[in-house]
C-alpha cells in the first residue's frame, strides 16, 4: 500500500465523518437551556387571609422535578408535626406555572396524657394549595400567589380561599 493510497482513503473516511455529522445536525433544533422551575427553591410567603396570615416568617423549600412532581416542606413542618406537601406543577405559558400540592393536617390530642399512651397528634384532614408562579427573565427568581383550602377528615371543606404572595429563589452553589 502506498502513501497516496493511505492519505486518499484518510482523507475520504474524514470527508464522509464531516459530511455525515453536518448533515445530521443542519436540520437539528437549536439547544435552548430551558430549566424552568426544575430544581430545589426557597420561598419567603405571606398570607393575607385565612389561618395562616398570623404568621409572619413562612418560609418554603421546593423541589421540583422534570415530569411534574414535586415536594415541598415549610419552616413550620413540625409546629404541628405534619409531613411534608406532595404534588404536581405544569407550565401554563412562557414563565408561567401552576403549581397543586396537597398536606396532611394534624389534630392535637386532646390531653398531654394521650401521648403518654401512644396517642398524640392524629390525622385532622388535608391541605390542598395552588400555587401560580411567574417565573423572572433570569430564571433564578420567581413571584406566586396562592390559595389554600382546608378539608376535614371526611372531606368537607372547613376553611376556603386563604390566599398569600410568595418570592422565591433558586437554591444552588
Amino acid at each position: 500500500m502506498t502513501v497516496r493510497s493511505i492519505f486518499v482513503g484518510a482523507l475520504s473516511v474524514l470527508l464522509l465523518t464531516v459530511g455525515y455529522a453536518t448533515a445530521s445536525s443542519a436540520g437539528a433544533p437549536p439547544v435552548v437551556d430551558d430549566e424552568g422551575l426544575v430544581g430545589a427553591w426557597r420561598s419567603q410567603v405571606q398570607f393575607t387571609s385565612g389561618a395562616f396570615a398570623e404568621v409572619k416568617d413562612l418560609e418554603l423549600m421546593y423541589a421540583f422535578n422534570s415530569g411534574g412532581t414535586m415536594t415541598e416542606s415549610s419552616n413550620y413542618d413540625g409546629s404541628p408535626p405534619v409531613p411534608p406537601a406532595y404534588g404536581v406543577w405544569r407550565k401554563v405559558a412562557a414563565g408561567q406555572y401552576e403549581a397543586r400540592y396537597s398536606f396532611y393536617v394534624t389534630k392535637a390530642p386532646k390531653a398531654f396524657e394521650d401521648i403518654a399512651k401512644g396517642g398524640g397528634w392524629s390525622p385532622g384532614g388535608i391541605g390542598v394549595i395552588v400555587e401560580k408562579i411567574a417565573l423572572a427573565d433570569d430564571g433564578k427568581t420567581y413571584t406566586s400567589t396562592l390559595r389554600v383550602d382546608i378539608f376535614d377528615e371526611t372531606g368537607k371543606l372547613i376553611e376556603s380561599g386563604s390566599e398569600a404572595f410568595g418570592r422565591g429563589s433558586r437554591m444552588g452553589f
